[in-house]
């Protein structure tokens, strides 16, 4: 393979991958606790885009909010996580990776 081959193989990753970038930004995953009275919104780039408390749970106290807010958090990290991963493999597809 030649260096110019490569280096247009290159380009073309890096396009690819940029445009999954632009795409996990736009996309989001609910992580969910305590049979759904906590939901945190979180973009395919970890960001958090809102937080909501069912008021119910407030009744069970302040730790059991916490508890709850953790567990929405890691719950929809793990689905960022997932849909990064299908993104991203499907951005590069049949690319020869080094």
């Amino acid at each position: 393979m030649d260096m110019e081959s490569l280096m247009a193989q290159a380009g073309e990753l890096q396009a690819k991958v940029a445009a999954a970038q632009e795409k996990l930004a736009s996309m989001h995953v609910k992580g969910l606790a305590a049979g759904g009275t906590c939901i945190v919104d979180m973009s395919g780039k970890y960001d958090i885009a809102s937080v909501t408390i069912n008021p119910k749970l407030l009744e069970s106290g302040v730790s059991a909010v916490e508890s709850a807010v953790l567990s929405a958090f890691r719950d929809a990290k793990e689905k960022a996580d997932k849909l990064i991963d299908d993104v991203m493999a499907d951005a590069t597809a049949g690319m020869p990776m080094p």
